[in-house]
């Protein structure tokens, strides 16, 4: 078949074609806000040279990959809403799996860093300044983008390569594993399915440093009543997103790999986004009210409005 043009429908939603304006308007709103908590994050941290910390750079850069995530999927799918036809090229495809899951990666590697900076500075206190250095933060910060984005396009490199037999996936956005699902010679999607792993391999070690280090932390603050203020508050908002993050695209994976046709439609679409529903929105909403500095200047920006 060829690949140029790849047409996928958005199961479940045929089934409210009557409430489908309603469902516009929610999801525009839904969006314009993950724009806005967003976008005002980014702009107070940049802004505020009192919040030119690590801490801070590495949560306005969770905010920024928010907002690249975000906007590869909501204009497509609020376009598709009101659309009788939900058409997408082969090259669209492979561009949106990109960006969504190097969006994801790209999370949890900015969690891992985010872990690391934490440790350091609850852990090895006297160092910190020293350790996370301008220079270092910048390397950890090309580290959380550039490697997710090398490693999906490796994924979506070898998924272009294989001839499809089909032009319909049952999922409101194109993943890869959908397009290699699709491949006329299963036998060819050996080496996609091996670079699949090697790729849930390395960031289930991003996960398993992430708790390593929290152990330490725990460890560290039992003891003292200001590492454990410290502790409750920078650390909890980040194990709220880390935990928050895990269950969204594990239940995506989980129901991709072994998921059951049993469930509705509407479920499976709502498993197959929910990690760009709930995540973008939850982060930066709970980082903005637990952090003082960063809630201390969300009211004073109100305040001024206010007068």
């Amino acid at each position: 078949m060829n690949n140029i043009s790849l047409i996928y429908f958005l199961s479940g939603l045929n089934e409210t074609k009557n409430h489908q304006f309603a469902l516009f308007s929610l999801t525009l709103l839904y969006y314009c806000l993950i724009l806005l908590v967003n976008i005002f994050l980014v702009v107070t941290i940049i802004m505020d040279k009192n919040l030119h910390e690590p801490m801070y750079v590495l949560l306005c850069t969770f905010c920024l990959n928010g907002l690249y995530g975000t906007t590869g999927f909501y204009p497509k799918f609020l376009w598709d809403l009101l659309s009788p036809v939900h058409v997408i090229s082969y090259s669209g495809c492979l561009i949106q799996a990109l960006i969504m899951y190097s969006f994801a990666l790209g999370d949890l590697s900015i969690l891992a860093v985010m872990a690391y900076d934490r440790y350091l500075a609850i852990c090895r206190p006297l160092e910190y300044y020293a350790i996370m250095s301008k220079q270092k933060l910048f390397k950890l910060v090309c580290f959380s983008w550039i490697t997710p984005f090398c490693i999906m396009a490796v994924n979506i490199f070898l998924t272009s390569r294989l001839e499809l037999c089909s032009s319909y996936i049952r999922r409101p956005i194109c993943s890869n594993w959908s397009v290699v699902k699709l491949a006329c010679f299963p036998a060819e999607t050996l080496i996609n399915n091996i670079i699949a792993y090697i790729t849930i391999i390395i960031y289930v070690f991003h996960g398993f440093y992430i708790v390593w280090s929290y152990i330490d932390l725990i460890k560290t603050c039992v003891n003292s009543k200001e590492n454990r203020a410290k502790f409750m508050q920078t650390c909890v908002p980040h194990i709220i997103s880390l935990f928050t993050f895990l269950l969204t695209v594990l239940f995506d994976v989980m129901h991709m790999r072994f998921g059951s046709k049993d469930l509705s439609l509407a479920l499976q679409n709502f498993i197959a986004i929910e990690f760009l529903i709930i995540p973008p929105i939850m982060n930066p909403l709970i980082y903005g009210f637990k952090l003082t500095k960063i809630r201390n200047r969300i009211l004073c920006f109100v305040n001024i409005k206010i007068k």
